[in-house]
């Protein structure tokens, strides 16, 4: 399977191949007597990402610069050829900036007239594939019931004004000023009825949980002193 980078560097490498009117090999910058072009893949450049939208994942986007140079006598109306057919057609995107020394050195060649040419590239992220339903959907209905408890401090003393919220829920309340608080609509699941009921409780400065026992017919929760 051909990948997003050699992909994109055979496609320029056709369209070259057109545009000069002779064939352009994948090959770094060389010295040849017999002269003509050749392009090579130099870095990869980041583009810009776009979100996906509907469900979609949208694929990963980026820009192979590839390095088209000539030798000889042959590579500038080459080159000439090349520059104009990306001018007119207005791809694909020629930088005019492949002048730096340093690159020449480090390819072992004379400097030389040459093009720097972007292309776009992708690589495609599929969503993950659910797993299979390998059994009919079952519907559950919760019951819901109603938590009736108190809140003491040491010594048994009333907390008044105590937020009570039932955790995972949007349901909350406060005490009164014997400490007394009903939460409605506490999910009850009939196969589970030992599963405890977690509170939250704020106030005076603290916040604390709690985990209930929903069959407990007089729940206190006691809030100890640091």
């Amino acid at each position: 399977m051909t990948g997003a980078i050699e992909a994109a560097v055979a496609d320029l490498a056709t369209w070259l191949t057109g545009a000069a009117g002779h064939a352009v090999p994948v090959a770094p910058p060389r010295d040849d007597p017999e002269g003509g072009l050749t392009v090579w893949p130099l870095e990869l450049r980041p583009a810009r990402q776009t979100a996906g939208s509907g469900g979609t994942r949208e694929p990963y986007r980026f820009v192979v610069r590839l390095l088209v140079a000539g030798a000889g006598p042959a590579a500038l109306p080459a080159l000439d050829r090349v520059l104009a057919a990306a001018t007119t057609a207005g791809e694909p995107e020629v930088v005019l900036a492949a002048g730096d020394p340093d690159l020449w050195r480090a390819f072992g060649v004379a400097p030389r007239p040459a093009l720097l040419v972007d292309v776009p590239a992708r690589i495609a992220r599929p969503l993950p594939a659910a797993p299979p339903v390998r059994h009919p959907l079952q519907l559950r209905q919760l019951d819901l019931r109603t938590l009736d408890g108190r809140v003491v401090g040491p010594e048994q003393q009333p907390l008044a004004a105590m937020r009570v919220e039932l955790v995972g829920t949007p349901y909350a309340t406060e005490t009164d000023h014997g400490g007394r608080f009903r939460l409605v609509g506490v999910p009850h699941d009939p196969q589970a009825p030992d599963r405890p009921v977690r509170v939250r409780l704020i106030g005076r400065g603290r916040t604390l949980t709690a985990d209930l026992d929903p069959a407990d017919p007089d729940l206190v929760i006691v809030c100890a002193p640091d």
